[in-house]
């Protein structure tokens, strides 16, 4: 079931999602400071064009907060807000249910990428 739930999710929203993070990850790839953060950005694209299956659990300590703060600041609030919108459009069908709450799942991981494992 949820290869027929990642094939529509891709033609539905997360091509575009997914294109997103890999932009963001490019550029944070530009500075030799923020190569660690464009991988996280580029690992994480994977997890948006494919969603359904995975798991996310949250942790990390200081070094993941001070991260998160500095992503949040130049690209997270911009890939959350992003999702936030694809996934109320979405949410107006019943159809589209599914897959605007991956989207509010995404959302959420875009504040907070660092400290998160993706299972």
């Amino acid at each position: 079931m949820s290869i027929i739930g990642n094939l529509l999710w891709f033609l539905c929203g997360g091509l575009l999602s997914g294109l997103s993070w890999c932009a963001a990850g490019l550029f944070w790839c530009v500075t030799i400071v923020g190569i660690p953060i464009g991988m996280q950005c580029f690992k994480l694209a994977g997890l948006t064009f494919f969603p359904f299956g995975k798991e996310i659990q949250y942790g990390g300590g200081a070094g993941s907060f001070l991260m998160n703060v500095l992503w949040m600041i130049f690209s997270g609030f911009l890939l959350a807000l992003e999702s936030i919108i694809m996934g109320a459009v979405l949410c107006i069908t019943i159809v589209g249910i599914p897959f605007g709450l991956q989207h509010f799942k995404i959302a959420k991981l875009a504040l907070m990428p660092f400290g998160a494992e993706v299972r």
